[in-house]
């Protein structure tokens, strides 16, 4: 019997793969959910109990939460990447790397085919399918939600039919949970003026009284939140949204270009994620050169979109990734951030690498390293070219 590895959430989508190609292609399958830290443990051993009523052959749990932190997010940390100036690339940073780990597991149980269950109208086709591509060309892909063009409602029917239980009653929002951030999609995100509900968000507000949190950053990871140092960076992280998720911070509707060519619009929550790049970013704005940071903004934002569209595996991104971590070598150094309802204020740091040093002049109120007659040169010589074109060009017109 010839195998097939399903990339498994246990969703009313890929229940209906796992007994489609079992029952209807005669298929073993071999599902698998890969946890890129959005998944309890409770959560995890739901899923596994489905898949087996599923009928699925052999389930297996895929933690890839540190290999997702190690080969991307901490990119997007060093490039400070939010997508259209809004958006931490919660969810569609984590599809690559939900793939990779989809096509890694098919290549190791000797599958024939690999399966996942998006539809003709997102993103995820996409991703999913340059990626098996790139990685397992010789392995057939199969996607019976898009290849059927079925509707919600000729999924259910199908389970219905085939013995399986399970809460069919559409959630009123849509919610993808990772440690980068977690998504909302509901009623309003398919319109252009409604905002989400106060309700819509998975993370209440439960935390009222402002609170000061110190994040210790080496060489552009964050490594310490106040006076606790974490052996890698994902545990930091998974502390700092511990600390800020409850103040209901890290809110937005992003709105952006799909892959396929249409506009979109997304909730999201990323406390933990929007303080880390902003606090990131001062530190950089401390200790980097002025063309260092005009580079990396100009690099990042090119990064942050091709990663987006699913090519995380174009050679380009290793060279850019080279970059980034070569500019984060004195990004070391604490961060004072002020947590608030519904609001964050990144205010200071220190650092031992810090260019605005006192020794070299204060702004705006004294110099120490040059003379009056060092600036008069300067300027002269600068603005040369300048007034070289407007005094042969005439150009009158700004004199007024």
């Amino acid at each position: 019997m010839k195998k097939v590895v399903l990339a498994f959430s246990g969703g009313l989508d890929t229940s209906y793969c796992a007994i489609y190609l079992a029952q209807e292609l005669g298929l073993e399958v071999y599902s698998a959910i890969v946890d890129t830290g959005g998944f309890s443990e409770e959560e995890l051993k739901e899923i596994e109990r489905r898949a087996y009523a599923m009928g699925v052959k052999q389930h297996t749990h895929l933690n890839e939460t540190e290999h997702f932190y190690n080969s991307c997010i901490r990119y997007l940390v060093f490039g400070n990447i939010l997508k259209n100036n809004t958006y931490p690339l919660s969810v569609s940073a984590e599809r690559v790397t939900q793939a990779i780990a989809i096509a890694n597991h098919a290549k190791a149980v000797g599958a024939d085919y690999v399966a996942h269950g998006s539809t003709g109208a997102g993103n995820d086709q996409v991703r999913f399918d340059m990626v098996f591509q790139a990685l397992i060309p010789e392995v057939e892909i199969i996607t019976p939600i898009r290849d059927k063009r079925l509707s919600r409602e000729e999924e259910i029917t199908y389970l219905k039919e085939h013995g399986v239980e399970m809460d069919f009653q559409k959630a009123q929002y849509s919610i993808n949970k990772g440690i980068w951030g977690t998504s909302v999609g509901g009623k309003e995100t398919l319109t252009s003026h409604l905002p989400l509900p106060e309700e819509a968000y998975p993370t209440q507000l439960s935390k009222t009284e402002p609170e000061r949190v110190t994040l210790y950053f080496e060489k552009g990871e964050l490594k310490g939140v106040n006076e606790q140092i974490f052996e890698h960076p994902v545990q930091a992280i998974q502390h700092l949204q511990e600390l800020a998720a409850p103040f209901a911070i890290g809110r937005d509707i992003h709105v952006g270009d799909t892959i396929i060519g249409i506009k979109g619009r997304v909730g999201f929550e990323a406390a933990a994620p929007m303080v880390i790049i902003k606090a990131h970013h001062l530190l950089e704005k401390h200790v980097l050169t002025k063309w260092q940071l005009y580079w990396k903004d100009q690099l990042s934002a090119w990064y942050g979109n091709w990663l987006h569209e699913g090519q995380l595996l174009d050679p380009t991104m290793r060279d850019i990734e080279a970059f980034l971590e070569s500019t984060q070598q004195n990004v070391t150094g604490k961060v004072f951030v002020q947590l608030a309802p519904y609001h964050f204020q990144v205010q200071g740091i220190e650092s031992a690498h810090d260019l605005m040093s006192d020794k070299f002049g204060s702004y705006g109120e004294m110099n120490r390293a040059w003379t009056s007659d060092d600036v008069k040169g300067f300027a002269k010589i600068f603005g040369n070219q300048t007034k070289m074109y407007h005094t042969v060009n005439n150009t009158a017109e700004w004199a007024d």
